[in-house]
């Protein structure tokens, strides 16, 4: 009959160590500070240089706007027309065909993409 409660009075007490142990572990000592997590920006700014555009076509389908463009130093290109893809698509509901824009655009992931965009003024 001892032999048949000793089984699972180890295995009971093995658990709860285990658990316990895990539960310190996630714990932070007294005193200890702990690390907040990082907050994502409501709408950061975007770093890159803003360049002068004309809208031309916005493609909600798609994700993209036809833009005709001054400069665009940090990307190296000079002016021209051509389509952006856009990082956010909310973007595309800020502009219409003819609105005159400032924009920021990177290439990511291979693609030109406009990362932010406001009215000319």
């Amino acid at each position: 009959m001892k032999q048949a409660i000793v089984g699972p009075l180890v295995a009971l007490a093995v658990a709860t160590t285990l658990h316990v142990s895990a539960a310190s572990a996630q714990a932070p000592a007294a005193g200890a500070a702990t690390a907040v997590p990082a907050q994502p920006a409501a709408a950061a700014p975007a770093t890159e240089p803003l360049a002068d555009g004309e809208v031309l076509k916005v493609d909600k389908g798609a994700g993209k706007l036809t833009l005709r463009h001054g400069p665009i130093p940090s990307l190296d290109m000079p002016k021209m027309t051509m389509v952006f893809r856009v990082k956010d698509p909310a973007m595309l509901d800020q502009v219409k065909a003819g609105d005159r824009v400032r924009f920021a655009a990177d290439k990511i992931g291979g693609q030109y993409t406009v990362v932010g965009i406001e009215p000319a003024k």
